[in-house]
């Protein structure tokens, strides 16, 4: 009878040669690979999503185009005022499909910065030089792009907990109360 191959100690398996670090690794990992199916499911929908308003935008102009072709009336007022709620509607799903994009940024840098963290921390020689969990949280910083992601992590290094590092990055009260005329 062949041989099976070991299979390495696990939190459900221990035996001598289990770690700790090996199960926070895999766990990163499993995070990583969790952030990367959402993305990939997300996507499918964005570009079925981005297919139907290209369709309906084409639709939106061959209506559109029928209707100045017609004499001016009641109708053709109705069909131009609905051609351009649609195209409201339109333009405020390309707001949200904007959003979406932020988003996936968002999460592929999370992915980023996990796998970076699984490679410091499964590195004996890494895992316990402070220089090299510097370096690592200055490439996580030097990545975010907007202001508020900076001061979340910024809190977060200086010892905030999670509800406190959301409050400092969520924008002031006074950005809210601009009126526009």
């Amino acid at each position: 009878m062949p041989d099976l191959p070991e299979t390495p100690s696990t939190a459900a398996r221990p035996d001598l040669d289990w770690s700790q670090v090996r199960e926070t690794v895999m766990m990163l990992q499993l995070a990583v690979a969790q952030i990367e199916r959402t993305m990939r499911d997300g996507n499918d929908s964005v570009e079925t999503l981005t297919a139907s308003f290209t369709h309906m935008v084409g639709k939106t102009q061959v209506i559109h185009a029928a209707a100045d072709g017609l004499e001016d009336s009641q109708e053709k007022q109705s069909i131009l005022e609905n051609c351009s709620a649609v195209e409201s509607s339109m333009s405020d799903a390309i707001v949200a499909f904007q959003f979406y994009d932020r988003l996936s940024q968002r999460l592929t840098h999370i992915g980023n910065s996990l796998e970076g963290l699984a490679e410091l921390v499964s590195d004996s020689r890494r895992l316990y030089n402070p220089y090299e969990w510097s370096g690592l949280q200055s490439a996580i910083r030097a990545k975010y792009t907007n202001e508020a992601d900076r001061a979340m992590f910024d809190a977060m290094l200086a010892g905030a907990s999670i509800e406190e590092a959301l409050k400092l990055s969520e924008p002031s009260s006074k950005d809210d109360d601009i009126e526009l005329f």
